[in-house]
């Protein structure tokens, strides 16, 4: 048991100093929308957010770069 309980501290702790929580409200529709689109690609609702994210901001580094191009 000892190891289960220093593992849930941890955890804590971790996610105290590691992660920042962003809440995101979306319509009962669009959110069976995206869980239908991560089921379809396999992967968690969350992961699919953060993927789309992480799309949505190499796109908008792509779109800088070539914007001071010009």
């Amino acid at each position: 048991m000892q190891a289960k309980e220093n593992k849930a501290k941890y955890d804590i702790e971790y996610t105290k100093e590691k992660l920042e929580r962003i809440p995101l409200d979306v319509q009962k529709e669009k959110y069976e929308e995206i869980k239908t689109a991560a089921e379809h690609a396999g992967e968690s609702v969350n992961g699919y957010i953060k993927k789309a994210i992480d799309q949505r901001m190499e796109h908008d580094r792509g779109q800088v770069k070539t914007e001071t191009k010009e």
